[in-house]
């Protein structure tokens, strides 16, 4: 069996997910957002767009080092924004029901959003609530760092090596790399096939989730 496809029929304790891109399509309201802050800062917005998915707020304002700039100001700012504005927020297809398939106590959203926002975005999205969620104000450290998927997994009293992790942005690829977890990539909201050594998940309508005799969920195709 290859990398590629080990990640299928193999047991795991439990399912990590990145939430932006990987369980709900936020991108037209996060970049219409973060498009007019942008130009209100001077930043190039084509240039930027692609930098701000899988990051904390915080971090993606403190990485371009503006003079004079409060990045806690302004990720704030930024986040009441996003509240404000779910408008074509929508789960990436099969998403919602494939999660309420899983056992509750075997599965954790992992995200860089802050907590209300999260919550929001996953209501407009029609997504499960989970048991246990990490966002930003959990960690000090984001994404790529693995802090919040080894704080997922600690939560739901797993290693995080027995996890599968599902995520779609380079950070958050990162991220679960360091973790030291198995990964899928979910391209559903990709405008172009990424190069990765990982297995790709381009529907959750083409899986299903499993749970064997021993509580292990193994991922299978369809």
């Amino acid at each position: 069996m290859s990398v590629y496809e080990s990640v299928f029929n193999t047991p795991y304790r439990a399912f990590l997910f990145d939430m932006d891109g990987t369980v709900l399509n936020s991108i037209a309201a996060a970049e219409r957002i973060w498009a007019a802050w942008a130009l209100r800062h001077g930043v190039d917005v084509e240039s930027f767009l692609p930098t701000i998915h899988g990051a904390r707020a915080i971090d993606t304002i403190n990485r371009l080092a503006l003079p004079g700039v409060d990045a806690e100001a302004e990720a704030a700012f930024i986040t009441e924004a996003e509240i404000e504005d779910v408008e074509g927020i929508v789960e990436v297809p099969g998403a919602a029901n494939f999660l309420k398939s899983l056992p509750a106590q075997q599965w954790a959203i992992v995200t860089s959003a802050p907590k209300a926002l999260a919550l929001r975005r996953m209501a407009a999205a029609g997504i499960p609530e989970p048991a246990v969620m990490v966002t930003a104000e959990d960690v000090s450290a984001g994404k790529p760092d693995p802090a919040g998927y080894r704080l997922a997994a600690k939560r739901l009293g797993v290693d995080v090596t027995e996890c599968l992790i599902f995520e779609d942005a380079t950070v958050g690829i990162l991220a679960a790399e360091a973790a030291g977890a198995d990964l899928i990539v979910v391209t559903a909201t990709h405008d172009h096939p990424i190069e990765t050594s990982h297995a790709t998940l381009a529907s959750y309508d083409s899986v299903e989730a499993r749970t064997d005799a021993d509580g292990l969920i193994r991922l299978q195709k369809i």
